[in-house]
C-alpha cells in the first residue's frame, strides 16, 4: 500500500479520537494530553503526507498506464477460469453457466454470430509463437454492409393511403345513389320524385398473406457482426417495401395476391382509354379534362400521374416546333413532377386523385411484420433462416378518382 494513503487513513483516524475527546465538556487531564498528543500527530502527518505524495509521484505514473491494459488481462485471466465442463452440462442437461465461464460466453455473444455457446480458441490450445509461412498477413478491415437498390414508392406518390387494422375486416361505403334535384311542372305539382340512398362496399380483408425470406449464412454472420443486425432490418423493409408496391399496381387479385389497381381496372370500375400515340402532353390534359368534368377535380395540379421510364425519355426528348421547349416541359409546369418507376408496366400510365380527402386507393397492413427465427433447418451449416411474414390487402374505393392509360409510346 502507498504511504500516503496509509497516511490519509491515520488521519482520518485522529480525525474520528479528536471529535470525541472535543465533544467531553469537562475532559480529565488525560484526555487532555492525548488531544494536544494526537494535534501534534495530525500537523506532522501534514508535511509527511504532501512529501508522500511527491514521491510517489513516478509509481502513479506507472499505475495508470497499467490501468489502461487492465481489461485485456482481466479478460485473459477469466479465460484462464473458463471450464469446458460447464458447456457440456449446459448443452446436455440445459444447466445455467456461472462464474468466469458465464462472463466470458456473455462478452463473445455481443460481438454476434454465435447459434450454439461461444468458446475462446485460448481454451482449446495455448500456443508459444505463430510460424507464417510463403506470403505475409494480410489483416482486412470490414465495414458496414452496403444495402441493395429498391424503387422509391410509387403506390405513395400516386396517393394511395396505407391503413394499419388491427383485426377484422374494414369496408368502405361508396354512395352510389341519392339525392336528385327537380323543378316543380305546375304551382300545385312536386318536385322530381324521391330517389333511394345506395351504397356499395368495398372491403378489406386479411386473406392475403406473404413473406419475405432471407438464409444469413456463417460467412455473412461472422463477417458483418453487429452491424449484420441493423442491414438484416434495412433489407427486409426495403424488399416487403417494393413487393406491396407492385401488388397496388399490378397485384393479380390470384395466387394470394391482392388486386391491383390495373388488373383490377374492371372489378373497380376505372376508367382505361387507350391512347394509341406518342406521348404527349395533350394525351394527358385530355384525361385531366375528363377529371374535371366528373367533377373530381378543379384543377391540374390535384393529379397525381405515374409512369414507366421510357415514357419520361420520349416526353422530354420531343421538342415543340420552333422552340426549346419540350413536351416534358409543358407536363410538369401543370401537374407537377409524376412518380417514375418501372413497376408501371411499358407504355402505360396512371392517373388519381384525391377527392374529398378520399384516397383513390387503400393499402390495408394488418398488425405488424411477423419475424419468425429459423434456426434449425439448415442447422448443420451454420446458417439461419429468417422469414418475416406480412398480412395486407388493397381496394380502390371510387373507381372515377384513377384513370389509365395504354399505349402511349406507341409508333
Amino acid at each position: 500500500m502507498l504511504d500516503s494513503v496509509k497516511i490519509a487513513r491515520r488521519q482520518s483516524e485522529i480525525r474520528q479520537q479528536l471529535a470525541e475527546l472535543v465533544g467531553k465538556t469537562t475532559p480529565t487531564e488525560d484526555e487532555t494530553r492525548s488531544m494536544e498528543t494526537l494535534d501534534a500527530e495530525y500537523r506532522t502527518n501534514e508535511t509527511r503526507y504532501r512529501a508522500a505524495l511527491v514521491a510517489e509521484d513516478q509509481e502513479r505514473r506507472e499505475a495508470g498506464a497499467d490501468l489502461e491494459t487492465r481489461d485485456d488481462r482481466q479478460f485473459a485471466e477469466l479465460i484462464g477460469r473458463f471450464e469446458l465442463r460447464q458447456v457440456a452440462l449446459s448443452l446436455d442437461e440445459g444447466r445455467a453457466l456461472s462464474g468466469a465461464t458465464a462472463e466470458v460466453v456473455a462478452e463473445l455473444r455481443n460481438a454476434g454470430g454465435y447459434q450454439g455457446i461461444p468458446i475462446p480458441f485460448a481454451v482449446l490450445e495455448t500456443r508459444a509463437g505463430e510460424t507464417v509461412a510463403e506470403d505475409q498477413v494480410n489483416p482486412k478491415a470490414i465495414r458496414p454492409v452496403i444495402d441493395r437498390i429498391f424503387p422509391g414508392s410509387v403506390a405513395e406518390r400516386l396517393g394511395v393511403q396505407r391503413i394499419n387494422i388491427t383485426q377484422g375486416e374494414l369496408a368502405f361505403p361508396v354512395a352510389t345513389a341519392g339525392a336528385v334535384f327537380g323543378w316543380q311542372t305546375t304551382e300545385l305539382g312536386n318536385v322530381a320524385a324521391a330517389s333511394e340512398y345506395r351504397t356499395a362496399e368495398r372491403s378489406l380483408n386479411p386473406d392475403h398473406t406473404g413473406g419475405a425470406q432471407m438464409v444469413i449464412s456463417r460467412r455473412a454472420l461472422k463477417q458483418a457482426g453487429e452491424g449484420l443486425e441493423s442491414a438484416i432490418r434495412r433489407d427486409l423493409n426495403a424488399v416487403i417495401g417494393a413487393e406491396l408496391d407492385r401488388v397496388v399496381i399490378n397485384g393479380s387479385g390470384a395466387a394470394g395476391e391482392p388486386l391491383g389497381i390495373i388488373p383490377g381496372a374492371t372489378e373497380y370500375g376505372i376508367d382505361s382509354t387507350p391512347v394509341g400515340a406518342a406521348a404527349t402532353w395533350a394525351a394527358f390534359r385530355a384525361q385531366i379534362v375528363a377529371f374535371m368534368q366528373a367533377n373530381a377535380i378543379t384543377s391540374a395540379a390535384q393529379v397525381n400521374l405515374g409512369f414507366d421510364p421510357a415514357i419520361w425519355a420520349e416526353l422530354d426528348e420531343a421538342l415543340i416546333a420552333g422552340t426549346a421547349v419540350s413536351e416534358w416541359d409543358r407536363l410538369t409546369r401543370h401537374v407537377g413532377t409524376p412518380a417514375i418507376s418501372n413497376v408501371i408496366p411499358a407504355e402505360t400510365a396512371i392517373m388519381t386523385a384525391t377527392v374529398q380527402g378520399i384516397a383513390p386507393g387503400y393499402l390495408g397492413l394488418y398488425g405488424g411484420v411477423d419475424l419468425i427465427r429459423d434456426p434449425y433447418t439448415k442447422a448443420a451449416s451454420g446458417q439461419l433462416v429468417l422469414t418475416g411474414l406480412v398480412t395486407a390487402d388493397f381496394t380502390v374505393p371510387r373507381g372515377m378518382q384513377t384513370r389509365i392509360l395504354t399505349g402511349i409510346g406507341e409508333p
